[in-house]
């Protein structure tokens, strides 16, 4: 350790011992001025360091450095020809410089402390809360509001690990990934609610050095709002709402994931609250796409999707639709139906269909569509029709729609309100069609009903009748059906008392009857009773351009029967559609329609043309080649004819069985069957060819 002499106590040498008293590796031995009153002398005192008026007694004393701080020259030279050798002479221009230097640092330590006390002054005075960590996550300051708002005081925090603080805070993750993260919600654990930014702190250099976070108390906020517009009321009704319901029901927020599901829902899927709530939308799915995930990314709702959910994988239809508030996607809603369930009602319907089917009618002129002028032509001649009483006759090809307009007439006319009964005159027997048509009386015949029944021309009275398929009818029947025409009444087989009728008949036939009527297999007279009102329907192939809106009307209603979505129809498929002749009419269409939703996929919203089945020529415009017969038996004849067709359909979809089998409308086992069969192979027929 230095043994050191100032020489001078004024405000150098003063400054010089505050200097040199803070340091380990130089002691001051002695301060000398000739001035009694020298400001160095009292802080020598304080710090027990020797005083005195002559530098002469102390420079001898084992001295190793004289610091000459009077800044008189000639006491300079005084002491460097009465010092040792070894004693190092500082001047005393070093020792002003060293005050200047002393001084200045003073006054930028008392800037910085007024500037970190005007910084912390303000820090304190705002409302919301900050939070402050070193690089090692550790809390190095924080403000009054953030006491306020933790409930803690800062001298319980200051230095303790943030995740002790704030067991939820992030601050430590921005050390390691230094992005900000600006208006988070965070709940603390005091139960108060708050809005958060948090922000990363970068040195100089680049490096994380700490980070902040700024937070807002929004607790009353969210009370104050809740209580004004009553939301947790409201929501306390929607959860009861929910829950009660028979439909299965889930909702997801705006991310996917599961927040309310209601006791239906666990009933079908067999998942509770906390297999789903807070997890992704995707857990209940055991087969399938999830509807909400879907949702959720195009915004749009979907319909009648089948999925298999939970771990019984029970088949559930899906209907999925987005929460938006303010154009704002919010999450979505999805209701789950049970497949057995609906099959239980669908079968319960159909019966009540059989029941009431031949009590009323269910179309309308508006369930007809077309917009061609043979189609207008009609349309206008049944509307004509329907508002008169007399007997219609419906003339077309099978599968045009005689029933349909039928209907129509029906509930277009006066009678509307009562009965319309239905007759299809080839699908009941010969044997029976009398009893049915007109009734019997009680014990007319070996089990007849006791009492007698009434006959469908008795029970559509002040109805309408329609009879279908009138050309089949016998002579017999023709006779009497002309009767009724002609007298309004009927005569019950075992019966001898006409009963009076007010019925309106329709009546339909594919059938020519003028070329009947010169075979001698339709009378004349019944003829013009029901030629009356003739309406000729037009088959398809001569209304072509009704064929893309009966085509989309098909699809809504199919949409419905087999809960696909399908939405539209690509050009080409229209094109394949409208360049058919439609030999079964709109009857083949619908099936062609149908066959294809079939074989879509779930989620395929349009009809491709290759979704359709490969569609024939007419054969009547192909001239009729000349029979011969070569002796095989029919099943050979059959066999060839089946193994050239199954052998040109698998070339032409190029041997793919799928397709093949699709477009021969049999199952992929059943052409599996027929190629083994037949022998026929994709290598085999590549080399034949």
């Amino acid at each position: 350790m230095k043994r050191v002499l100032i020489v001078g106590a004024g405000k150098g040498g003063t400054a010089l011992l505050q200097l040199l008293s803070e340091t380990d590796r130089m002691k001051v031995i002695a301060i000398t001025d000739i001035d009694p009153d020298a400001n160095g002398f009292s802080l020598a005192e304080k710090l027990g360091i020797a005083t005195g008026d002559n530098w002469r007694e102390w420079i001898h004393k084992d001295i190793d450095i004289v610091i000459e701080a009077t800044g008189d020259n000639e006491v300079f030279e005084e002491i460097r020809a009465e010092r040792k050798r070894t004693t190092v002479l500082i001047p005393g221009s070093v020792a002003y410089i060293t005050s200047e230097l002393l001084e200045e640092k003073e006054s930028l330590v008392q800037k910085l402390k007024q500037q970190t006390d005007n910084q912390h002054l303000i820090l304190n005075s705002i409302h919301d809360g900050m939070i402050v960590i070193s690089e090692n996550g550790h809390v190095s300051f924080m403000n009054k509001s953030a006491e306020r708002i933790l409930g803690k005081e800062r001298h319980q925090i200051i230095g303790m690990p943030v995740t002790d603080v704030i067991p939820s805070s992030r601050l430590p993750h921005l050390i390691q990934s230094p992005q900000k993260e600006v208006n988070q919600k965070l709940e603390l654990d005091n139960g108060k609610k708050v809005i958060t930014t948090r922000i990363p702190m970068i040195g100089e250099d680049g490096r994380v050095i700490g980070a902040y976070a700024v937070f807002k108390d929004i607790t009353e906020v969210v009370d104050l709002a809740e209580e004004i517009t009553d939301l947790k009321e409201v929501k306390t009704m929607l959860e009861a709402i929910i829950h009660s319901s028979d439909e299965a029901i889930s909702v997801v927020d705006e991310n996917g994931n599961g927040l309310v599901i209601n006791p239906a829902y666990t009933r079908i899927t067999g998942l509770k609250e906390e297999d789903i709530v807070g997890k992704p939308a995707t857990v209940d799915i055991s087969e399938g796409e999830s509807m909400h995930m879907k949702v959720l990314k195009t915004r749009k709702p979907v319909r009648g999707v089948r999925l298999r959910v939970g771990p019984s994988k029970r088949e559930v239809l899906v209907n999925v639709a987005p929460v938006i508030v303010d154009g704002e996607l919010k999450g979505s809603v999805g209701v789950l139906h049970d497949v057995s369930e609906i099959q239980s009602l669908t079968s319960e319907l159909k019966r009540a269909r059989q029941i009431i089917r031949s009590l009323e009618a269910k179309y309308t002129f508006d369930d007809i569509i077309g917009e061609s002028s043979e189609m207008t032509l009609a349309l206008e001649q049944a509307k004509v029709g329907a508002k008169t009483p007399a007997t219609v006759l419906l003339r077309g090809e099978s599968g045009t729609g005689k029933e349909l307009f039928a209907h129509a007439i029906h509930n277009e006319s006066e009678r509307r309100h009562n009965k319309f009964i239905r007759v299809n005159c080839a699908a009941i027997a010969e044997s029976i069609l009398e009893s049915e048509l007109f009734g019997y009386e009680d014990g007319a015949f070996s089990g007849a009903k006791r009492g007698g029944k009434k006959g469908f021309f008795e029970e559509a009275n002040y109805g309408s009748i329609f009879l279908d398929e009138i050309g089949e009818l016998t002579l017999p029947m023709q006779a009497k059906l002309l009767r009724v025409l002609q007298e309004n009444e009927i005569l019950r087989i075992g019966g001898t008392k006409p009963v009076h009728v007010d019925v309106r008949v329709i009546a339909a036939t594919n059938v020519n009857l003028e070329k009947a009527i010169m075979k001698k297999t339709f009378r004349e007279d019944l003829y013009y009773r029901l030629n009356r009102l003739p309406i000729y329907i037009p088959p398809l192939r001569e209304r072509k351009k009704d064929i893309e809106m009966l085509s989309y009307h098909l699809v809504e209603r199919l949409n419905e029967d087999y809960g696909r979505n399908v939405r539209t129809i690509d050009e080409q498929a229209l094109e394949k559609l409208e360049s058919y002749e439609w030999p079964g009419n709109v009857r083949e269409l619908e099936n062609i329609i149908g066959r294809a939703i079939i074989y879509m996929d779930n989620l395929d919203e349009t009809i491709q043309a290759d979704h359709l089945p490969q569609l024939h020529p007419d054969p009547s415009d192909s001239v009729e080649p000349q029979a011969t017969w070569l002796g095989e038996t029919l099943q050979q004849a059959v066999d060839d004819f089946e193994r050239k067709l199954l052998a040109d359909a698998f070339r032409s979809h190029h041997f793919n069985k799928t397709q093949t089998a699709k477009a021969l409308g049999i199952s992929v086992r059943n052409l599996y069957y027929k190629l083994e069969k037949y022998g026929l192979d994709k290598n085999s027929m590549q080399d034949s060819s």
